[in-house]
């Protein structure tokens, strides 16, 4: 089988996503940098509106619309999709596939090898719903499901010839799971952010205003930041809580009234699902409770604009902190210790300042996008990468 090892051969690549939108917000410094090189890049999503398709158009790339459902699991709806991709890719004849999120993961691999795609890389940016603890005993539908998805993993992955996770932990957990072999599983590190985009903003220290970003799951820590607000504004309420996402529909998702009802009670602000920026210079510190992630890209963000972080001692999570430096990390699901966290910004404003331009620095050192994209760039022509993200 012929492999894509050298920079001379690598003239087409399909990325396969699960979500227009996504693609563009994750993956488009990327795109356009591939396109600037000369590689043909399609982008495969499911749900592209005219605007999304105009935005791929304008990095250099070609959209391309294909039947996936992003959530849910409908084996008979899954198989159709996949053999409709598997036609689809044998048009295309890319050189090499780039699949990303569970489902691209799994039914793009496999359609990728069924097609004959030289080349197959895989990026798991997160162990998703279906691995992440759910602190309470698991349900038999959510035993089924992770059984399921264990398998069709595992049958994706041994298709896959790279496959790239963000932080360790996840990574050793595949390993150890039998989902991916050792010598085919490397560590990235974050996906990186813009850092000439998303500059230093001066952090407002009054009043102190907390700030969670993130899709509105129970699994995001949500309803520990709830908790740990009305604690909070019990003792000070003057002190703001922002809460930016939009409504999902994955199992732990939470409904608008529950939403809805925080912000009756006056205990946060919830604009919903808008643009990140501005609501990041309206913040103190960001907080992300979430019970796992790979490396959330929310919070990169939010160092690079020099804000303090508290989020928890858990995969992904813990990879943007260094406690008491940047920020604090706090136990999984203990909104008292989620509280003193908060408390400590409260007390002592000059933690923003300088905890803040710690975040900075390590945004500089961790997760510039362009030396991320260079080395994924690498790993689509074959490049190693090793379980320490090297």
């Amino acid at each position: 089988m012929r492999l894509v090892d050298n920079r001379a051969m690598l003239k087409t690549v399909a990325l396969i996503a699960h979500h227009a939108v996504s693609l563009l917000n994750f993956r488009g410094e990327w795109i356009r940098d591939l396109c600037a090189s000369g590689v043909q890049v399609w982008c495969l999503a499911p749900d592209y509106q005219d605007e999304d398709s105009a935005a791929v158009r304008a990095l250099g790339a070609e959209p391309v619309d294909y039947g996936l459902r992003r959530t849910g699991m409908n084996p008979l709806r899954d198989a159709c999709d996949a053999l409709a991709l598997v036609r689809l890719l044998r048009r295309l004849r890319p050189d090499v596939t780039f699949a990303f999120s569970t489902k691209p993961v799994i039914y793009g691999t496999l359609a990728a090898w069924a097609a004959r795609v030289p080349r197959r890389v895989a990026m798991i940016e997160g162990v998703g719903f279906v691995f992440t603890d759910p602190g309470q005993p698991l349900g038999w539908r959510r035993r089924v499901l992770r059984g399921v998805v264990t398998a069709l993993y595992r049958r994706a992955l041994s298709h896959a010839h790279q496959v790239i996770f963000l932080n360790r932990d996840d990574r050793t957990e595949f390993v150890m799971r039998g989902l991916v072999a050792e010598n085919r599983a490397g560590v990235l590190g974050g996906i990186g952010v813009d850092l000439r985009a998303w500059v230093p903003a001066l952090p407002v220290e009054n009043p102190v205003t907390f700030l969670l970003v993130a899709r509105l799951l129970r699994e995001k820590g949500i309803l520990e930041y709830v908790a740990a607000a009305r604690r909070v504004k019990a003792q000070h309420p003057d002190v703001c809580f922002l809460l930016v996402g939009g409504l999902d529909s994955n199992p732990g998702g939470l409904s608008r009234t529950e939403v809805q009802s925080w912000v009756k009670d006056g205990i946060l602000e919830w604009p919903g699902y808008v643009e990140v920026r501005p609501w990041l210079a309206r913040a103190s510190v960001f907080v992300l409770p979430s019970y796992r992630e790979g490396v959330p890209r929310s919070t990169q963000e939010a160092m690079a604009m020099g804000r303090a972080v508290i989020t928890t001692d858990v995969p992904g999570c813990r990879e943007t902190v260094e406690d008491g430096v940047n920020g604090y990390l706090v136990r999984v699901r203990d909104v008292d210790a989620l509280t003193e966290a908060m408390l400590h910004f409260v007390r002592d404003s000059e933690l923003i300042v300088t905890m803040g331009a710690a975040s900075r620095r390590m945004a500089e050192a961790r997760f510039d996008v362009h030396e991320v994209n260079q080395r994924l760039t690498g790993l689509l022509m074959g490049a190693a990468v090793g379980p320490q993200g090297t």
